[in-house]
């Protein structure tokens, strides 16, 4: 719970007293940093998180001209304003659940409470087609986008390799719902496919030139040190055992069987990297260093996969 509730009363005196989208975006900003809300869903500051939310509400683009900003809201906007504020303060929903927009890439993306907020460094690779390490582009055909979620990376690659087909896998119908929302929405239904899978269980015999992975990684001490926000996510997307690993344990023995001769396996583990020494001695994994942040992804070819666990 935030340490503060934004109580009934304080709701009331907004909407009888501000008249203004600044009005509101000041108040609301100043509202998120005394609450002890967490920013960590496409923000990491009071100011943008009222941006975020207000203006997706009213049906305004995030960077709507500075002109609005002196439109006068109506009572059933102010209204419906003050319902989302307090939602977000009280119940510490992240704000992509409370507008179903969420951004990965440059893109918007629907999202619910079925599928993870995207927030992964995979956008970046993915704007730079995977250079160095995927040397010729033009010659990836197939690409697998394990535990897809909504799709928003499986769309990313679609749009970054334009005659590639893309099967999106999850182990979770509900998710795969989410994401049959978005390939639709980027008529991709012809080169994105979601199919449900547990890790490889439901592309047997196929291969890839590209396997993605953003598995839950979550360890169990994490977990129970979450904030609250990441509560209103789907636990089977974040937790992975006590080291945070056991789905990317069945992805690193399994995916050479899905790979290419020139395949490549990129794999997110997060804050669980600490655990893969321990767990694999020696391993030729090369951890990516991201120029926009981000950590805990790794790549390793089919090639080395077979030597390394061949020994």
């Amino acid at each position: 719970m935030s340490d503060l509730q934004i109580e009934e009363a304080t709701l009331d005196e907004a909407v009888a007293e501000l008249s203004t989208l600044h009005d509101w975006l000041r108040w609301t900003t100043s509202q998120f940093a005394s609450s002890g809300i967490f920013f960590g869903h496409g923000t990491d500051n009071a100011w943008d998180e009222a941006v975020s939310l207000l203006l997706p509400a009213l049906s305004l683009p995030v960077d709507a001209p500075k002109e609005l900003m002196h439109a006068r809201l109506t009572s059933t906007e102010k209204n419906q304003l003050a319902a989302l504020i307090a939602e977000r303060i009280n119940d510490c929903t992240p704000v992509p659940y409370l507008t179903n927009i969420a951004w990965f890439a440059g893109m918007p993306f629907y999202v619910d409470e079925r599928v993870l907020i995207p927030r992964s460094p995979f956008a970046e690779l993915i704007a730079n087609k995977f250079a160095p390490w995927l040397e010729q582009p033009q010659s990836v055909n197939r690409i697998l986008d394990l535990c897809t979620g909504s799709a928003c990376i499986a769309i990313a690659l679609a749009q970054a390799f334009e005659d590639a087909q893309v099967d999106a896998v999850d182990i979770s119908y509900e998710a795969l719902e989410v994401a049959d929302i978005n390939i639709n929405d980027y008529l991709l239904g012809e080169r994105v496919l979601p199919i449900q899978s547990d890790v490889f269980s439901g592309v047997p015999g196929q291969k890839y030139d590209l396997i993605v992975a953003n598995p839950p990684y979550v360890d169990a001490e994490d977990m129970a040190d979450l904030p609250r926000e990441f509560h209103h996510e789907p636990e089977l997307g974040l937790a992975s055992g006590h080291d945070g690993l056991d789905v990317t344990r069945t992805i690193l023995d399994e995916a050479s069987e899905h790979l290419t001769d020139n395949g490549l396996l990129f794999v997110e583990v997060g804050n669980s990297m600490v655990h893969m020494d321990a767990l694999y001695p020696g391993a030729p994994f090369e951890w990516i260093e991201f120029e926009q942040g981000g950590l805990g992804v790794f790549v390793i070819s089919k090639a080395q996969l077979d030597a390394y666990f061949a020994k």
